[in-house]
């Protein structure tokens, strides 16, 4: 697939906590060479690394809440313009207000860089819930598998890197789930409104198999050309 702009695929990938983001990520950036943009592991390795703003970060983060706008629009803007992320990106937990979208939007012009597509995927939340509560990832490379819904193909292998090493997350509890729902119908989810008025916006069914979800993912950016 090639695009109008020239400039390469540039998507933002939206939706409820536990809606397959991460995993239809991983399929767009294996299949158009795209840098993947997860926040939330952008964050925890700043952390982790002791940098500048991962310091800054450190307070917000234990607390739950969200990274103030200003250090995420900053890390995000510095990975943009990192190497790997020539052929595009895809932005996966940015942005989580309408506040972060304006000042992404304005980020992006000051680049020359513009947005092909939102994706937003759809799933009801006792299935998000069920997800969650049986999700584990590779340790080596990251992919997300699921005890339900996405196998290994061979047991105890990642189907990607061959690692042997999963985890889980400690606090994939209902209890928590339901909060991280609330709290992104509270604060994340007024940002389909903003986007679908600039016309960027794409809804896909997140119900099915993997291979599934990312066939309607493929149909709806043939528009986004």
């Amino acid at each position: 697939m090639s695009f109008a702009n020239g400039q390469g695929l540039h998507l933002v990938m939206t939706g409820a906590p536990g809606t397959g983001k991460g995993t239809q990520a991983g399929v767009l950036k294996r299949k158009y060479g795209l840098c993947h943009l997860s926040t939330g592991e952008m964050l925890r390795e700043e952390v982790k690394k002791g940098s500048e703003i991962g310091n800054q970060l450190k307070d917000h983060l234990a607390a739950g809440g969200f990274a103030p706008d200003e250090l995420m629009i900053k890390m995000v803007s510095a990975r943009i313009d990192e190497d790997d992320c020539k052929n595009g990106f895809i932005l996966d937990g940015f942005p989580r207000t309408i506040r972060q979208a304006e000042v992404l939007a304005d980020m992006l012009k000051e680049k020359g860089i513009r947005l092909n597509a939102v994706l937003e995927i759809i799933v009801p939340d006792e299935i998000v819930i069920d997800r969650i509560l049986g999700r584990y990832t590779c340790m080596t490379c990251g992919e997300s598998y699921s005890d339900k819904y996405h196998k290994p193909k061979a047991e105890g292998v990642c189907d990607i890197c061959g690692g042997t090493k999963f985890s889980r997350r400690l606090d994939d509890t209902r209890e928590t789930i339901e909060r991280r729902l609330k709290k992104y119908r509270d604060f994340t989810y007024p940002t389909i409104s903003y986007y679908k008025e600039k016309g960027l916006l794409k809804s896909i069914d997140g119900n099915g198999s993997v291979e599934e979800v990312a066939a309607r993912i493929e149909k709806s950016l043939q528009s986004a050309e």
